[in-house]
């Protein structure tokens, strides 16, 4: 063996210099230059272990490409399973070798270092590999200094591992950021105030993008409804309804009706999106001439119509299939709700109905209709903010799980 004063040196600069800040692929070949250069070996890899997969994955190996292996194979499964040292003097008179590699590379392997890298919490991180000792076959003194490295270089790597975990992190936020930005601007900043009517739209994400969307658009004379609610909540389906606003306005752009609208939107949905994906979506047309909202409902419901001559609530369903799921061979005419004075109508995501208090109880169809009854002398942006404000009540500061949209309609005394 080599002075030891010289080789614990090296372990101490070696260890200063991986307390630096490195990307980890660095940190990596750092590791592996150094147990080469200390154990006087001729190659090196470093296995990083995945519990999930549970498999060893070298994404720095000198002499090879990255390498994915099961967590249960070869000399560094076994180092895996006994979180201690395996020492193979000679690699081809041990009956656990596998020459398979030496002889897709050319390369032939003699003797074998594995050390097991195992963290400040008892974690297992990886695995240390070295092979064929220049002078000779890896000793008890071989083992001990690679034991005293391989410490070190478990710290390290979990402790680059948590910064990567950290700035990935925040670059998702960053971009999420981004994304909520640009979901709220698609948002109607302000409501149409046509003759007789008041407008009033809502959207709370559950995340910080969500799968709700609706829009409000003045044609003049009629009002063009949207409310729209994807699978789920986050990027994904944010992005689902965002192409749905996106559609609805170029569609109402070029002049087409209600029907056409609905068809192109629904059968684009269905060749973008996956199977398990849908769009619940209500379309509607305000006309404020003959005093009438008429739509499709893909899936939304229920949609709730307050009728202030006998002070009370019907609750429609949907009048057809999610938006997405198939294209459309035939559609029906659309339902039409006739608006008398002082009515009410309003659509809402399920995200209202079923915001759970923290006992468990679903805020329900019964309060919503109650609330409107109680409220439907107020304006339509009141009226909103009451519902709100009576869910929060309601929740009791339980989380909110799905995102929360309405829109309302209110024609005037």
């Amino acid at each position: 063996m080599r002075d030891r004063t010289a080789i614990l040196e090296k372990v101490l600069e070696i260890t200063r210099r991986l307390a630096q800040p490195l990307e980890l692929n660095d940190l990596l070949g750092t590791i592996v230059d150094a147990a080469r250069s200390i154990l006087e070996a001729d190659r090196g890899s470093v296995f990083l272990y995945d519990p999930v997969a549970d498999v060893l994955v070298s994404r720095v190996a000198t002499g090879s490409g990255e390498l994915r292996v099961p967590a249960n194979r070869g000399f560094a499964g076994e180092c895996v399973k006994t979180r201690s040292v395996v020492v193979v003097p000679d690699a081809y008179a041990d009956p656990r070798f596998n020459p398979d590699v030496d002889k897709s590379t050319g390369y032939k392997t003699q003797c074998i270092l594995t050390i097991p890298l195992i963290g400040h919490d008892d974690a297992l991180v990886g695995v240390l590999q070295v092979l064929n000792k220049r002078s000779g076959t890896f000793g008890e003194d071989d083992v001990a200094v690679a034991t005293a490295l391989a410490a070190q270089c478990a710290v390290a790597i979990q402790r680059m591992r948590l910064l990567e975990d950290l700035l990935a992190k925040q670059r998702l936020e960053r971009e999420l950021e981004v994304a909520k930005d640009i979901q709220t601007r698609v948002l109607p900043r302000s409501m149409p105030t046509p003759a007789g009517y008041e407008l009033a739209g809502w959207s709370r994400p559950a995340d910080q993008t969500g799968g709700d969307i609706f829009d409000v658009i003045d044609t003049g004379g009629r009002i063009i409804l949207l409310l729209g609610d994807a699978t789920g909540h986050g990027i994904g389906p944010a992005l689902s309804v965002t192409q749905v606003r996106a559609m609805l306005r170029i569609a109402v752009r070029l002049g087409a009706d209600l029907d056409a609208s609905f068809r192109h939107i629904n059968d684009q949905l269905s060749e973008d999106l996956s199977s398990n994906r849908f769009v619940t979506g209500f379309l509607g047309v305000l006309d404020t001439e003959r005093h009438e909202i008429s739509y499709h409902a893909g899936g939304q419901g229920p949609l709730l119509h307050f009728h202030a001559a006998r002070s009370e609530a019907t609750l429609e369903t949907a009048t057809t299939l999610p938006m997405g799921m198939m294209p459309i061979v035939s559609l029906k005419p659309p339902r039409v709700a006739p608006l008398e004075p002082g009515d009410v109508f309003a659509a809402i995501t399920d995200g209202v109905f079923e915001y759970e208090s923290p006992g468990g109880e679903m805020f329900g169809e019964a309060r919503v209709v109650d609330l409107i009854r109680r409220h439907a002398g107020s304006s339509a942006g009141e009226l909103l903010k009451t519902l709100v404000a009576a869910v929060d009540v309601f929740a009791a500061g339980a989380p909110q799980n799905d995102d929360m949209t309405l829109v309302i309609v209110r024609r005037l005394p």
